[in-house]
C-alpha cells in the first residue's frame, strides 16, 4: 500500500512542477522573444532487494521523475511596429547583451531603446552589444538604420553592426530571466537575418497551454481521489483487524 502512495506522490511532485511551467508560459505570452518551456520526465526505477534463499525478490517500484525543462526555440511571430529601434531575428541566432557584472547575456527581445546617455539598451537596461561592444548615439546620427545583416548606419555614416550569434546546442542555455540566457562558446552567425521595425513575439501558444492545464488539472484531481482511495483501504484493513483481535 505504501509503495502505491509514494508512486502516487511522485506523480503528484511532477505534476505540481509541469503546472508552474504551464503557467509561467501562459504569464509570458505577450513577452517579446520569449520562448515556451516544456517540461522533461523519466521513469525511475527504484532498485531492488536481492533474492534470497528465504525470500522472494521484490518488485520492480516505477517513479515517475522530472529531470528539467526544454526550451521550443520555435520562431514566433514577428510584429511590424515601425519603431526604428525594435529589432527581430529572422530564423536562428540572439541578440548579445552585458549584464552588470561585465559578463555577456543572450536573448530573442529586441524591443531597444536609448539611455538617457544616447546608448542602445534593452527594456531594463541592458547595453546592447555591437562587433565593436556597446554603443552609444549622438543628435549628430540623426536618424538610424539598420540592415538586414545587421549594419547599423546613421547621418555619420556606419556606425557598427548589430552582434548575433548562436549556440551548437541552444537546449544548454540556462534562463537568467524570462527573455534572458546564459551561455558558453557562442557562434557568430555569418548570415543574420535582421528586422528594423519589428518585434518577435512570444512563441507560447494559448489553446495549447490551456489544454495542458486542464489535463494536469484532471490527472492531479484523479491522483489525489487515488491517494484518498488507498488511505480509505488502509484505514479499513486497520479497522478489521482491530475487530479480529477483539
Amino acid at each position: 500500500m505504501e509503495n502505491a502512495q509514494l508512486i502516487t506522490l511522485s506523480r503528484q511532485a511532477a505534476l505540481r512542477n509541469q503546472l508552474n511551467v504551464v503557467a509561467n508560459n501562459m504569464a509570458n505570452i505577450n513577452t517579446t522573444g520569449f520562448k515556451a518551456q516544456r517540461m522533461m520526465f523519466e521513469e525511475y526505477v527504484m532498485p531492488i532487494a536481492e533474492a534470497t534463499e528465504f525470500q522472494r525478490p521484490d518488485h520492480d517500484l516505477s517513479y515517475v521523475a522530472d529531470y528539467g525543462t526544454r526550451t521550443d526555440f520555435m520562431q514566433g511571430a514577428i510584429r511590424m511596429t515601425e519603431n526604428e529601434l525594435d529589432l527581430a531575428i529572422e530564423g536562428d541566432g540572439f541578440f548579445v547583451v552585458q549584464m552588470a557584472d561585465g559578463t555577456e547575456a543572450y536573448t530573442r527581445n529586441g524591443a531597444f531603446t536609448l539611455d538617457e546617455n544616447g546608448q542602445l539598451v534593452t527594456a531594463d537596461d541592458r547595453p546592447v552589444m555591437t562587433s565593436a561592444g556597446p554603443i552609444t548615439f549622438t543628435p549628430e546620427d540623426g536618424k538610424i538604420e539598420i540592415a538586414r545583416d545587421g549594419t547599423i548606419s546613421t547621418e555619420q555614416g556606419i556606425r557598427g553592426q548589430v552582434r548575433l550569434v548562436d549556440f551548437d546546442n541552444p537546449q544548454e542555455l540556462v534562463q537568467v530571466r524570462d527573455t534572458i540566457l546564459a551561455g558558453e562558446n557562442p557562434n557568430p552567425i555569418l548570415n543574420p537575418r535582421v528586422v528594423q521595425g519589428a518585434l518577435e513575439q512570444s512563441n507560447v501558444q494559448g489553446v495549447v497551454e490551456i489544454t495542458r492545464l486542464i489535463e494536469i488539472t484532471r490527472a492531479y484531481t484523479s491522483a489525489t481521489r487515488l491517494m484518498k482511495d488507498m488511505d480509505d483501504l488502509r484505514q479499513q484493513g486497520i479497522r478489521t483487524l482491530g475487530s479480529l483481535e477483539g
